[in-house]
């Protein structure tokens, strides 16, 4: 499985270019290291923490942050099995995030509170997607 942990500047730069004034909603897939992996130069690199004690660690932090900017978690679920797509693929966290608008997301990444804790989110993430969606209209059909 290729690692995905922070964003290429390319794909910061195409979010950046899409309109940010409506709200947006965040799928987020999070497979998790066995063990969190610190730079040696922190507090926590040799704690022995797992991957999912740090992200615990990550959203601990940030909670207040998401709070503060109305954002909140919309969705949450178990995974269970991947009926279509890669086979290599399962993850630990899946849930939704929805911001009130692009801007408030953008607000959250330059947070300085914020860049102190997503240290956390680097030491615990082995891969992850994280796929930006527009709110449209439920129904009872597909398509």
């Amino acid at each position: 499985m290729t690692a995905f942990v922070d964003p290429e500047r390319t794909q910061f730069e195409a979010f950046k270019a899409l309109d940010r004034d409506h709200p947006i909603e965040m799928l987020n897939l999070v497979k998790f290291r066995a063990k969190a992996k610190y730079p040696a130069d922190h507090e926590l690199a040799g704690a022995g923490l797992t991957g999912a004690q740090a992200y615990r660690n990550y959203g601990a932090e940030t909670a207040p942050i998401i709070a503060r900017l109305g954002a909140s978690i919309l969705w949450r679920g178990a995974y269970q099995t991947t009926l279509i797509g890669p086979q290599n693929e399962d993850w630990d966290e899946v849930f939704v995030a929805r911001y009130p608008t692009a801007h408030a997301f953008l607000e959250m990444v330059t947070d300085p509170a914020y860049q102190a804790a997503v240290i956390h989110r680097q030491a615990a993430v082995e891969t992850s997607r994280l796929i930006r969606c527009t709110p449209t209209k439920s129904g009872e059909a597909f398509g």
